[in-house]
């Protein structure tokens, strides 16, 4: 599993580029954000790969969680992000095809 930092300034269809090469690989994804403005770029990038990946018949889930990180001495509180291929999703996509 990857791990992708990101931060306020990081910019989201970068961030969404490495993210959809990443599943493409069928790799989980893991992205950690510090801060109000990072946290921003972070849901971003999940929205954006969103797009990347859909027109290849990949439908993603992204799970949040807390993570007490340290950060030049100091204790910090991040929010992670596994991204993940939606279980499923290929199964069903291929089944309502064969019924066209």
């Amino acid at each position: 599993m990857g791990c992708l930092k990101v931060s306020s300034k990081s910019s989201p269809a970068s961030v969404a580029g490495a993210i959809a090469g990443m599943i493409k690989d069928g790799s989980s994804v893991e992205i950690q954000a510090v801060g109000a403005g990072a946290v921003n770029q972070a849901v971003k990038a999940v929205a954006i790969s969103r797009g990347f990946l859909s027109p290849v018949g990949i439908e993603i889930c992204c799970i949040p969680s807390f993570a007490d990180i340290v950060i030049d001495g100091e204790y910090r509180t991040a929010i992670r992000f596994s991204v993940e291929p939606r279980a499923g999703f290929a199964v069903i996509a291929a089944a309502d095809a064969a019924a066209l």
